[in-house]
């Protein structure tokens, strides 16, 4: 075939990168229109080096957006774009839950917001303590935006996330995370608390020590919206490695009640209040099957073998994810038994 066939077929197929044109969770059309050789040659090296920042906001509620990212775990693919975020815009101004993995990320989030508001930003809201929802928070500190988490988090974020941060300069590079710094909020919570903020009430929701020590569920009850944060991962693996299961499950019985329509949740699309359940089912599901092999006084590694799930196959990071969790509650079964608990 022509030299420049073989180019429109790379363009399409860049076309279909996570980091260029899933951002927003779903694929974008790009028009390729019939050009000369050359000019196809200079697109294509302007498309392999624009950076991967364009975000979409996607409409979830009346002035409530969510950023939806990749299933998988953060790779240079995906550009470390996992966690989801979001945020309200109020009467007065805009509230942000949750920044993505990078300054990068925070930034294209910035202008993302931009394109639908040019409020100020009047708050910013970490749900949990984990790379992927708040290393673009120095982003709205540099506007002078107050931010806020839960206590526990903040202590979460200052023990770790300078190493996770290092890891992710190893993972993505060192131009994907350009510009990336730890800000730790010094707005703190200790439990539930109502805020007001640019004429919005939103409910600071802390159910315990769930997937996290400090996980937030932010409620909007006038758009009937709320954002689980680590608690709710929705047809991808969650990741238990700073979990209490007993205690997770707990607390989302407790989301499922909530007076929400929708759940935006940390990972996964956007979904009915009541599809928490299927957080739920696996970490049950996780659980059983822990206990199990344990009971069966199976090795760690017989274990392992024998660890799958089918019902969630399907879900993203399962392959990588899932067995990581099996030997974590192995491991947890093992340490209680040997405490005599």
């Amino acid at each position: 075939m022509p030299e420049w066939t073989h180019v429109h077929a790379l363009l399409r197929r860049i076309a279909g990168e996570p980091g260029i044109a899933r951002f927003a969770g779903a694929p974008m059309t790009l028009p390729l229109p019939r050009l000369p050789r050359p000019h196809w040659l200079m697109m294509l090296l302007i498309l392999c080096a624009a950076p991967a920042t364009a975000l979409e906001p996607v409409p979830v509620a009346r002035d409530v957006y969510a950023f939806i990212g990749a299933l998988d775990e953060a790779s240079s693919a995906n550009a470390g774009f996992t966690g989801n975020a979001g945020f309200i815009v109020a009467r007065d101004g805009i509230i942000v839950v949750d920044t993505g993995g990078s300054y990068r990320l925070g930034r294209a989030m910035l202008r993302a917001i931009r394109r639908v508001s040019d409020k100020p930003v009047a708050l910013v809201v970490n749900t949990h303590a984990v790379q992927d929802f708040l290393f673009g928070n120095a982003v709205f500190a540099d506007l002078g935006a107050p931010l806020l988490t839960h206590r526990r988090s903040a202590q979460l974020m200052r023990e770790r996330c300078a190493h996770c941060l290092e890891n992710l300069r190893l993972l993505l590079g060192a131009q994907a995370m350009r510009g990336t710094r730890l800000v730790v909020p010094a707005r703190l919570v200790d439990g539930s608390q109502i805020v007001r903020v640019a004429g919005r009430e939103l409910e600071l929701l802390h159910f315990g020590w769930g997937a996290t020590p400090g996980d937030l569920v932010v409620l909007d009850r006038r758009s009937g919206i709320a954002f689980g944060g680590g608690l709710v991962s929705i047809g991808r693996v969650p990741e238990t490695r700073d979990g209490r299961l007993p205690q997770w499950i707990t607390a989302l019985d407790a989301v499922a009640r909530l007076p929400a329509r929708q759940v935006i949740p940390g990972h996964g699309p956007v979904a009915d209040i009541a599809e928490v359940r299927r957080t739920r089912a696996y970490l049950s599901d996780l659980d059983a099957l822990a206990r199990r092999l344990y009971d069966e006084g199976l090795s760690l590694l017989e274990a392992l073998d024998r660890s799958d799930l089918p019902a969630y196959r399907d879900w993203g990071a399962y392959a990588s994810v899932h067995r990581r969790n099996v030997q974590q509650r192995y491991l947890e079964l093992e340490l209680a038994d040997l405490d005599g608990r």
